[in-house]
């Protein structure tokens, strides 16, 4: 059996001891575990895993080891890292539209949880011959405050158009279900009883009585600023599905808010100009997610301690050569940093893995495991 090394106590003994030249991504397996923990003993109901949010092998296999036995799938592709680490994996083939191809590879891999929010895409479904025992949720959406961008830009149907979406689908035979998506880094819980009051109107219109809702993710990272207590999150739920004539079942599936916190990444500083600052990995790489969402919660490491002075607001760019690589947002960074020190970047654990581009040769980075952050 491979042997894994014992990890570092945390990422400042690592980088004292390395001094590294790529940037590294801290993976803190006990932080992981503790969240998972978290969603397995206090949604009432079944928790899956958004695969997109950090596909390494890492995190996937840390989850099945943990008792995760649900997965949201996208893609074949996703489909097929799943099962070659989770075989017995339940699959939810979740993005609401699907090529022929793809609902057929969804088919050969067992997949019998579809979400639709469009006619064209549930006719897609029955001509495939899904089988009578499969779910097919109905993806709807609201102009609701709460999250950090609104995921109904691009999918969902709207409240009139979901209940008569759901009455085709219960015509059709198949297992009736609603599902919806709060938006990412959602700071209020009560956002989820708005909805979920919404599916409840759903149903009622459609005259179908549900098996099954899907909350789907939104649960947030401690990066809100807000702190975090998912409980409040589960209480507001619970409380708010007993408004059904008959409960339906619960899913959620957590992406950001099950592994954001379970990692922070370190970022080396190349160069210090005047009021300019130039890192070894920007918006093409580990901090993509900057330019659109990221609230930086940082602290900055020196040769042999943390420095914590006096600081000035600092433009930061990326390694490459485009000006685009630039941060949205200043940062306020120590008067006295210098080239080779770290900037150590905070829950830094969600779509980084799968968004780092090579642009400029860049890209390239250590992941290393902690026993705390």
């Amino acid at each position: 059996m491979l042997q894994r090394p014992e990890p570092y106590l945390d990422p400042v003994s690592y980088l004292m001891k390395h001094n590294p030249e790529l940037p590294v991504h801290f993976f803190a397996v006990d932080a992981l575990r503790e969240r998972l923990g978290a969603f397995l003993s206090g949604f009432p109901g079944l928790v899956t895993y958004a695969v997109k949010a950090n596909p390494s092998d890492e995190v996937l296999t840390h989850l099945v080891d943990g008792g995760l036995a649900g997965f949201d799938v996208a893609s074949p592709e996703e489909i097929a890292l799943v099962q070659s680490i989770g075989p017995q994996s339940d699959l939810h083939y979740n993005n609401p539209v699907r090529t022929e191809r793809e609902i057929q590879a969804g088919l050969r891999a067992g997949v019998r949880s579809w979400s639709v929010d469009d006619a064209s895409e549930l006719d897609k479904l029955i001509r495939q011959g899904i089988g009578a025992d499969h779910e097919v949720s109905v993806r709807f959406k609201l102009p609701v405050a709460g999250a950090h961008y609104n995921f109904g830009e691009k999918f969902g149907a709207t409240e009139t158009e979901a209940a008569a979406l759901l009455q085709r689908v219960a015509r059709a035979g198949f297992r009736t279900a609603l599902t919806f998506h709060v938006g990412t880094q959602c700071g209020d819980p009560q956002a989820y009883a708005t909805y979920i009051a919404a599916a409840i109107n759903i149903a009622k219109a459609a005259r179908v009585s549900i098996k099954r809702l899907n909350v789907g993710g939104g649960f947030p990272s401690v990066r809100t600023g807000q702190g975090l207590n998912l409980q409040k999150y589960f209480e507001v739920i619970h409380a708010a599905v007993s408004g059904f004539e008959t409960r339906p079942d619960l899913i959620c599936e957590p992406g950001r808010g099950l592994v954001a916190d379970a990692f922070s990444y370190g970022v080396c500083v190349k160069s210090v100009r005047a009021g300019r600052v130039y890192l070894n990995d920007g918006i093409y790489g580990g901090l993509s997610e900057f330019p659109s969402m990221v609230i930086p919660d940082f602290r900055v490491l020196g040769p042999d301690h943390e420095r914590n002075g006096k600081t000035s607001e600092m433009v930061v760019f990326g390694p490459t050569c485009d000006s685009l690589d630039q941060l949205p947002h200043s940062l306020h960074l120590p008067d006295d940093l210098c080239e080779g020190d770290w900037i150590l970047f905070r829950s830094m654990g969600a779509y980084l893995t799968g968004v780092t581009t090579r642009f400029n040769g860049y890209g390239n980075r250590e992941t290393v495991q902690v026993r705390r952050l």
